[in-house]
């Protein structure tokens, strides 16, 4: 089904049409119903879980007279390792929730507790990941983890059956199909492989814990090296014969990628719950206390609060950079009409960065102490922020090499659209390098570099169209003139004789 025509500039939206009514079926255990809003409710807890996994990292305590020497570095790289780690197995779970509930599409009483009970053990996750981050020598905390992960997708292998005992709960095509027992041991396969590497993980932290958290990175890539795998052995000996090819076609939306309107309200649940997240630091470190306000500033609440002015603008410029990032994120897929497997991966990275950015406003907003390591904040929040832009701008490149089937035609190569997005998803990459590599030369002058970073940024945001239109029109001015030149040419040449054009 091709996607949506992206709305013109002035161009009144059509009023949505009406939603079917969800169906209902009367089974022995009561009328059931679509699963629209049991979906909207895992994505957004899913979503927190995720996201709320920096804490641990951005609340490493480091007192402003302390540098960030060669213990601290450690500590702190090892936590956000863990934490990438974590997040990245979150959507593992995600997406095995999304191929679970492409088979399943109506729900009753029974699944839906099942699946509450699935997301109260995700709720737990972030805790044993505390423990994993601030413990990272102990495997205690990988054993919790990993036993959650166990338990989720035994949870889940239990919706599957339940599902396929009452068949009117399935997809349609699955239920007049006569290879129901492939379906089914097709979507077990999808959602175990990940909970039984972590049953492996869970085992080895008995006595080799390092070897858990290579079998924890294979719950995370074992999907694509798998089908890297088959690629080459399909490019090497060929496909297999009739018999697979009809199996393929038979589980082809179990291959596809990713619901693309899934994919968007997840990440905007990652962005809006970093945004959160920003605004909590500010309400439990900014608020100063009665006593001290009475004591020290008379009751006069708006001195106290000057104090704290730095911190604010901290946290001002954290926030313009989240929603300048999902501006960036929502203008690209508003041109993407399918997101592949691959660029569902680029873009889980990409929010696995923008998740790090309360710990770039933890770190930025000691400036206002003075803090020897205002150099090392400022390239922490400038790498966080480059790896966060970069990965958006990389799916923007995968879309283009398949653009008739991942893109709209404005955003096409030689499309309308096609050089404004390219200068707007450059921006934050450019932008941030530069800055990174100024500090490294002028180190006096770092705080200085970062502020104008994100001042300009913005107003670079607004006047972007202007400037990409002056450049374009700049570049067509000067092929214009150059076509004339040649015309003017090509016409002197046939006013010229014979013998004039012989000498």
């Amino acid at each position: 089904m091709s996607a949506p025509r992206p709305q013109a500039e002035g161009e009144v939206a059509a009023a949505p049409a009406p939603a079917p009514a969800p169906p209902r079926h009367s089974g022995e255990l009561g009328s059931t119903q679509a699963s629209h809003r049991l979906l909207a409710y895992s994505d957004a807890l899913l979503s927190i879980i995720a996201t709320v996994m920096i804490l641990p990292v951005a609340h490493t305590k480091i007192h402003p007279d302390q540098k960030l020497g060669e213990s601290v570095q450690q500590l702190l790289l090892t936590k956000i390792a863990v934490y990438l780690m974590t997040f990245l197995i979150v959507t593992v779970a995600w997406t095995a929730h999304v191929r679970l509930f492409q088979v399943i599409v109506l729900i009753d009483d029974v699944l839906a507790l099942l699946n509450l009970a699935c997301m109260m053990l995700i709720t737990f996750l972030p805790y044993t990941f505390s423990l994993m981050a601030s413990f990272p020598g102990i495997p205690f905390g990988i054993f919790m983890f990993s036993t959650c992960a166990v338990v989720i997708g035994l949870i889940q292998a239990v919706i599957v059956a339940y599902g396929f005992y009452h068949p009117y709960l399935l997809n349609h095509q699955i239920q007049v199909s006569e290879n129901q027992a492939f379906y089914k041991h097709r979507i077990l396969q999808i959602i175990l492989r990940g909970p039984v590497l972590c049953f492996l993980a869970a085992i080895f932290s008995f006595f080799f814990f390092p070897m858990s958290y290579v079998l924890l990175g294979l719950v995370i890539f074992l999907p694509h090296i798998t089908r890297l795998i088959i690629w080459c052995k399909n490019k090497t000996v060929g496909p297999k014969d009739d018999e697979s090819h009809r199996l393929e076609a038979f589980t082809f939306y179990l291959n596809e990628p990713l619901s693309k309107e899934r994919v968007e309200a997840f990440s905007d649940g990652v962005y809006a719950i970093v945004a959160t997240l920003l605004i909590l630091d500010i309400c439990e470190d900014n608020v100063p206390d009665s006593k001290e306000v009475k004591d020290k500033f008379h009751n006069r609440l708006t001195e106290a609060l000057s104090e704290y002015g730095p911190n604010f603008l901290a946290y001002f410029a954290s926030f313009v950079t989240t929603g300048l990032l999902w501006f960036v994120h929502h203008s690209l897929f508003l041109y993407i009409t399918k997101a592949t497997r691959f660029m569902g991966l680029l873009n889980t990275f990409s929010l696995a960065f923008i998740g790090g950015l309360p710990l770039a406003y933890q770190l930025t907003s000691e400036f206002a102490e003075k803090s020897p390591n205002e150099i090392e904040a400022i390239q922490i929040s400038c790498v966080i922020t480059f790896f966060a832009s970069i990965f958006q701008f990389a799916i923007w490149i995968t879309a283009l090499f398949h653009e008739r089937e991942t893109l709209h035609p404005l955003a096409r190569y030689g499309g309308k659209e096609h050089a404004f997005m390219f200068a707007k998803l450059a921006l934050y990459p450019c932008v941030s390098l530069g800055a990174f590599f100024l500090t490294c030369l002028l180190s006096k002058f770092s705080t200085a570099i970062f502020h104008i970073m994100q001042i300009v940024v913005p107003f670079a945001f607004l006047a972007l169209r202007i400037l990409v239109k002056i450049s374009l029109a700049i570049m067509k001015s000067m092929l214009s003139l150059s076509r004339r030149k040649n015309v003017v040419l090509d016409e002197e040449e046939t006013c010229l004789s014979p013998a004039e054009t012989l000498s």
